[in-house]
Parts: C-alpha cells; sequence; structure tokens
C-alpha cells in the first residue's frame, strides 16, 4: 500500500495505481466488500450509475427491435454439458447447487439434510445460453418466427477469489442479449450492430473512445464462431474489454435443437448471436476520467449533476440565499436534472466543495452575498472545459434568469471536454510497432500497440507467456500490404492490437 494519500484519504494515481483505485470506489461511495467472500455491495450513489447506463442501453435495444425477458437463474447440469466448447469455457467458474433443504446439525447450527439432494445439481446462472435456448427450440417453429431478439438483465455468478470491485466479482450485474436468425447473414448484421450500439454508448455517454474489432481464436467466447469485442485504454495503459458481441454460428443451435422451417418447408437449424455488458463498465469510468482529488464522471451517467452551495454568514443572509438556491434546484430538477442543495451547517464552503470532487458531482454551483447582490451564481466544473487536464477549471458566472440554459451548455461542454480528454491520453499511449524486442521494453510502461501479426496462435501464446500482454482485437478489415509479422517474421496483412489487460 502507498505510504502517501491525499488528505482526502486517497492513495496517488501514480504510487499505486491499484490502491488509488480502491479508494474511489469505497470513498465516493460507489461500493463496499460483502460478508459473502468474492461479492461486492452496489452502494446508491454505483447503482444509480448502473441504472443510467441500464436505461440508455435498454431505450437502445428496443429502437433496435429487441425485446426483455426473464429467464431462471438455475440451470440443469445437464444443458451446460451440451455444448463441448460451452462447458470446457465455464466448468472452473460455476456454483453448483446441490440440495434443497437445510435441517439442523448436531451440535448447533443447519446444515443440507441428506434426503434433501437433488436428483440433478444446478447451477447458478453463469451466463445463458444454455436455459435460453432449450426455450428457443420449444418457441422458434417457422421462419414467421424469426428472427427472435431477446435480451435480459439479470445478475450471474462467475466463481472469482481475486475480488476488485466492479471488475472482478463473484457475482455482478449485466445485460444479456440472444437472438436468433434464418441466414448466417442475418446474425452477422445482428453481431455489428450490436456492437456499433456498444461502442456508440461507451464514447457518447461513457466519455471512453473505443476500438472495434474480432479476438482472436484464442481469446473469442467458448462455442462461437467468433467474438468481437470493444477495447478501452485505461489511464495505467491497460486494456479493458467493455463489450462483447458474439456470432454463434449454428452451435448452439445444434446442441439444443433449434430448428425451424423455411419457406421451401425444409428444416434448418437457426444461426445465433449472444452479446453483452456488465458493472464492470463503471469500473471502467473510474478507470478512465478521475484523478487524485477522486472520482469524475460524465454528466449523461452521474447521479448527481449539480450541487448548490449556498454561502452565508448570517440567519438574514442564510434566508435569502437559501431561498434562491431552493429556486435554482427548482428549475433545474423542472428541466430533468440531477440536483442537490449541500444546506449542511458547521461546515465550510472548502469541505464541502472537497467531498462533492471527491464524489465525482459534475458541476459545483456556488450562490453568496455578493451573487445574490448581482443576481448570479457561480458554476465550478469538476474538470477544464477545454479538455486539458492541466488546466485548472475555470468559473462561469450566470444569471438567476439564465440558469437552465447554462447548466445545458455547460453539461453539453463538459461531456465532450472529457471525451476529448480520454481520446488524448489514448494517442498519447498508442503505438506502432514493428519490433518485437523493442515491443517487450515499452511493454513494460504500458500503451496500446499496433503490430501486424501472422495469425498463428504460436505468436500470440508466445506473446502473452513473455510479456503478459495479450492481442486485445483486430480490425474488421485488413491492411491493403503484406507485412512481417512482429513476433516471427512471416507476411501478413493482419494488423493486431496488443496491450497488457484487466
Amino acid at each position: 500500500m502507498a505510504e502517501k494519500k491525499e488528505e482526502r484519504g486517497i492513495t496517488k494515481r501514480s504510487e499505486d495505481y491499484s490502491e488509488w483505485y480502491q479508494d474511489i470506489v469505497l470513498k465516493a461511495e460507489l461500493a463496499d466488500y460483502s460478508p459473502v467472500k468474492g461479492c461486492m455491495v452496489i452502494r446508491p450513489n454505483g447503482f444509480r450509475i448502473w441504472e443510467k447506463m441500464r436505461d440508455a442501453l435498454d431505450a437502445m435495444f428496443k429502437e433496435t427491435g429487441h425485446k426483455n425477458a426473464y429467464f431462471p437463474i438455475f440451470i440443469p447440469l445437464s444443458f451446460l454439458s451440451k455444448e463441448a466448447e460451452h462447458v470446457e469455457g465455464f466448468a472452473k467458474e460455476c456454483a453448483v447447487v446441490t440440495h434443497h433443504r437445510l435441517g439442523a446439525k448436531e451440535g448447533g447450527g443447519v446444515e443440507p439434510t441428506p434426503d434433501s439432494k437433488l436428483e440433478e445439481p444446478l447451477i447458478v446462472r453463469p451466463t445463458s445460453e444454455t436455459i435460453m435456448y432449450s426455450m428457443y427450440s420449444k418457441w422458434i417453429k417457422s421462419y414467421r418466427d424469426l428472427p427472435l431478439l431477446l435480451n435480459q438483465w439479470a445478475n450471474v455468478v462467475r466463481w472469482e477469489m481475486r475480488t476488485r470491485l466492479f471488475l472482478r466479482t463473484t457475482e455482478f450485474l449485466w445485460q444479456e442479449g440472444h437472438t436468433a436468425h434464418a441466414t448466417h447473414e442475418d446474425a452477422w448484421e445482428e453481431v455489428l450492430k450490436i456492437l456499433d450500439i456498444y461502442a456508440k454508448f461507451s464514447e457518447e455517454w461513457m466519455a471512453v473512445p473505443v476500438f472495434k474489432g474480432v479476438k482472436s481464436d484464442s481469446e473469442k467466447f467458448a462455442g462461437a464462431l467468433k467474438t468481437t469485442c470493444i477495447e478501452a485504454m485505461m489511464q495505467d495503459g491497460k486494456a479493458l474489454q467493455a463489450g462483447t458481441s458474439h456470432d454463434l454460428g449454428q452451435n448452439f443451435a445444434k446442441a439444443f435443437n433449434v430448428r425451424f422451417q423455411n419457406e421451401k418447408g425444409d428444416w434448418d437449424y437457426c444461426w445465433q448471436t449472444s452479446w453483452g455488458v456488465s458493472t464492470r463498465l463503471i469500473g471502467a469510468l473510474i478507470m478512465s476520467h478521475s484523478d487524485d482529488k477522486g472520482l469524475i464522471l460524465p454528466p449523461k451517467l452521474a447521479p448527481i449533476q449539480f450541487v448548490i452551495v449556498p454561502i452565508f454568514r448570517n440567519e438574514e443572509q442564510k434566508s435569502e440565499i437559501m431561498a434562491k438556491a431552493q429556486r435554482i434546484e427548482s428549475s433545474l430538477k423542472e428541466n430533468g436534472f440531477e440536483c442537490e442543495i449541500d444546506a449542511r451547517e458547521n461546515l465550510s464552503p472548502g469541505f464541502k466543495y472537497n467531498e462533492w470532487e471527491l464524489k465525482g458531482v459534475p458541476i459545483r454551483i456556488e450562490i453568496g452575498p455578493k451573487d445574490l447582490e448581482k443576481g448570479v451564481c457561480q458554476f465550478v466544473p469538476r474538470i477544464s472545459l477545454s479538455g486539458d487536464e492541466l488546466e485548472k477549471p475555470l468559473r462561469i458566472e450566470a444569471s438567476l434568469e439564465s440558469v437552465v440554459q447554462k447548466a445545458k451548455e455547460i453539461l453539453s461542454d463538459f461531456q465532450e471536454a472529457l471525451f476529448k480528454r480520454a481520446l488524448k491520453f489514448r494517442e498519447s499511449r498508442t503505438y506502432e510497432i514493428e519490433s518485437y524486442n523493442l515491443f517487450k521494453e515499452k511493454i513494460e510502461g504500458g500503451g496500446f500497440f499496433w503490430a501486424f501479426y501472422c495469425g498463428n496462435s504460436k505468436c500470440e501464446e508466445k506473446v502473452k507467456e513473455e510479456t503478459k500482454a495479450t492481442l486485445r482485437l483486430m480490425p474488421f478489415e485488413e491492411e491493403k500490404e503484406e507485412r512481417p509479422c512482429f513476433v516471427c517474421g512471416e507476411k501478413s496483412k493482419i494488423k493486431a492490437l496488443w496491450a497488457r489487460a484487466y
């Protein structure tokens, strides 16, 4: 653990990035560790971020014809065994239910009763392909039933002992979409459509720039033909996979007999896709934007967008200033903004400023005696609206009559500046590289590396073993000219993105 911390109790990023991240999650009251090993408690601040993510994505899914459903959390063990690659990919992460009742234990306490052992063990949902496709085989009979476009918002369990809040926990929240199509072309179009939705959400809502592409065979989803993904760069130069969209081909359809009768009357297996994002995105938000003062959030996802801090020295001032603060609050709320007045007494304005900065509120609105005389208030953004991380944020004065309009402008500018800042950082840490020896040196400092790759998994494995870096993605389009693979020298048109990752 780092010895030095800022006065707010946050470890400096430069001293211990992992500890800095944990400090922000805990002190910004986003989440906490639970009594259950490997699990977390998402606190109201963190859950509000997830609600906003969920609402935005859900609207995009529905705009493209998807509907929500819900399937059981328990999956028969035999279902998981039907798709060989799938069971192999998840076997070590599964939580298993073997009994259905508890009884008194000799000496006190309780234990599963011997006579309550299940005939077939149940898996606690690690992902829902198997349970959902068993139902798809029941519902899909004709080409008229296609495409079937379903999504569910749920929790999943993947056994994990090395907990990192939001990034790696045994239980987490997510959405998972599962679709069935009459042709492979339609399924692939769906895969790309969803990937575009994820990229749009990441860049326009999270203010996190991403690269889109295809995973290598060794990194693809268990049981898929292809896995596409979006990859984001965190401030320590590591990659974070921010969303995946899978082309499942007919593998699961054959395993679960998901068939349809086409227009000619012939029977064929459906072509399927699955795709998902999780509460891991909250971890991505924190690591993409925050600083040594605390959390920084994009306005579109912030639980509180504005905090109003009234400043007064006596009861007479308090009465007038609080009335104006409440008027500002009402105006903002009437226009759909989320805001709060910090009217706590016996705390200095400076203490309040620090606390709300730590919690990631994008804009602070100050109103004091001099502001009252002039009929104005002061907007103070959490970051510089120029997009320069080193530049100090400027106060913006606005008349009380123009508060709502000014609020809209500043939030829009803030969202844009945050994306610009993240993009500038990624560009400064992304490299084109040809020499494997040079790569081995530079990867120690983090960053993204574009390099030509022959496509041989042996080269990929060599990089992973020797540098702990992995192939994050390959662009959808190959390069026009062949160049030597940066590992073995064999000519190729494939350029791949390499990085260490979470």
